[in-house]
């Protein structure tokens, strides 16, 4: 188990971070874990989320295991981007209140500039989701963002 506050890990901040634990990582990948608490930005009447969330869980999960990766190298921890994903697919509509589901992230392709694949699985009581996220994480975010504001202006 992992001890570091995730507000450390992830450039998320409150409401937005869904994931409640990292359990393990290493170079390759990522294990998480959160429970379903009603009262979330995502939550349905009933308390509980709807499946297409668990893309944001996969992803937050990505983000956490390049956190994890920037502090035990002493490095800043760096915005990132979820570019999209392929054949989400998952056996349920909705993940119940109070279920508590797991989230294993494992990098398949990681270039110099920043570009990453990885493949996740979601799994909880009867519960299975998996998809292949095409992440973004360039270097100097900062530059990357202000640079792209700018462009933006001038077309």
């Amino acid at each position: 188990m992992i001890d570091w506050p995730l507000a450390q890990l992830l450039p998320h901040a409150g409401d937005m971070i869904l994931i409640d634990q990292v359990l393990a990582f290493d170079q390759e990948q990522i294990h998480t874990r959160l429970t379903v608490r009603a009262g979330g930005l995502f939550n349905r009447e009933d308390g509980s989320l709807p499946a297409w969330v668990g893309v944001e869980l996969m992803a937050q999960s990505v983000a956490a295991y390049a956190g994890c990766r920037a502090r035990v190298q002493g490095d800043p921890v760096e915005l990132g981007f979820l570019l999209g994903t392929r054949k989400f697919e998952c056996n349920v509509d909705h993940f119940p209140l109070g279920c508590e589901l797991h989230i294993h992230a494992l990098r398949s392709l990681e270039d110099d500039n920043g570009m990453g694949v990885f493949e996740c699985h979601l799994t909880g009581p009867d519960i299975h989701a998996t998809a292949r996220l095409n992440v973004f994480r360039p270097p100097q975010a900062d530059n990357y963002l202000a640079q792209a504001s700018q462009e933006t202006r001038h077309d």
